[in-house]
């Protein structure tokens, strides 16, 4: 079975015993979320990206996305904006007294329509004197290491990721991530790998790839041809959290029931059990993909809003599984 060699590393004054952590992703890595990659293995998980905005003028919707569980190990916040005072006073008056955040992370990589219109995210690709007043903010105001997470540019025409990376380095940041595709390109096509070595050669602080991570083998090729510091999972997490376990191990049908059953609990136990039941569709459908006959399954969860209908549901689908191996196996 394929390992992946676990590294510690240091990024500042964190000192980690893992390499591979989980990427900040909106709608996904809630406290729930975070809790269940944390007893997996990950070295250090962010937040969902918070507005920086949201937070400050004190909005009930954004500040619930600071909620943490006291289960979670190292955590960093990941926030996104474009007003460097704002950003510096959210550090200030929701970070620094925080003592379970590690680090405050600054999102320059969102490539979402509805963020860069504001010229927020990866928008600020397109203005680095800007980015680079955002990072002197939050750094001066930071009594926790910083990083940046940011994109190729915007397109092809504008590829700045070394100018960035050093302007980073220069304002004092403890880390870089680097997501090697343009605004333009979103998440499609192949990740530009080659650009992660490229940023690695260039700076002296922790650069971390990130991009095209579904197996232990893809993270191990990442560290061999980019000689990166650490790599954050992304998509590839979110239907294989046991990439954190540190094999290429792939679960039982019995054991995906059962976390799919525990990521319920957690959820429910954070916003409640109606939402919770709503906002668990998409997580089922990512647990379960590549499953014999799951997408029946996925559509009847999709309608059902009673928590023991849904494990109902899922039990049944384990039961009938087991009755098809069986089967097969008298076939064979």
């Amino acid at each position: 079975m394929k390992e992946i060699k676990r590294r510690s590393i240091k990024i500042g004054n964190l000192e980690l015993n893992n390499n591979v952590f989980m990427a900040p992703l909106a709608g996904i890595t809630d406290a729930a979320f975070r809790e269940i990659v944390s007893e997996m293995g990950s070295g250090l998980n962010f937040t969902e990206m918070i507005s920086a905005k949201g937070l400050y003028y004190k909005d009930k919707g954004t500040n619930r996305l600071l909620k943490i569980s006291n289960k979670e190990t190292t955590l960093g916040v990941q926030i996104f904006g474009n007003d460097p005072y704002i950003m510096s006073e959210v550090v200030k008056r929701y970070i620094n007294e925080n003592e379970s955040i590690s680090m405050v992370d600054i999102n320059m990589g969102c490539p979402a329509p509805k963020i860069v219109k504001n010229g927020e995210g990866s928008a600020l690709m397109k203005d680095l004197s800007l980015a680079e007043k955002v990072i002197k903010a939050v750094v001066k105001a930071s009594e926790k290491d910083v990083s940046v997470k940011f994109r190729l540019g915007w397109d092809d025409n504008s590829i700045n990721y070394l100018e960035m990376g050093k302007i980073a380095e220069y304002c004092g940041v403890s880390m870089v991530t680097l997501h090697p595709r343009t605004r333009k390109a979103y998440y499609s096509g192949k990740a530009n790998w080659d650009a992660i070595r490229q940023l690695k050669e260039e700076l002296s602080v922790p650069v971390i790839g990130n991009g095209d991570l579904n197996t232990c083998t893809d993270i191990e090729n990442m560290f061999k041809l980019t000689k990166c510091n650490g790599v954050s999972l992304g998509r590839g997490a979110l239907q294989n959290p046991f990439l954190f376990t540190g094999t290429n191990y792939v679960p039982t049908l019995k054991e995906i029931i059962e976390l799919i059953k525990k990521h319920y609990a957690l959820k429910i136990n954070l916003i409640g059990e109606r939402v919770a039941i709503k906002e668990m569709r998409k997580h089922v459908a990512w647990y379960l993909k590549g499953q014999r006959n799951s997408n029946i399954l996925k559509n009847e969860i999709n309608t059902l809003n009673d928590l023991n209908e849904i494990f109902a549901k899922l039990d049944l689908f384990l039961e009938s599984s087991n009755e098809v191996e069986n089967v097969n196996l008298f076939v064979n």
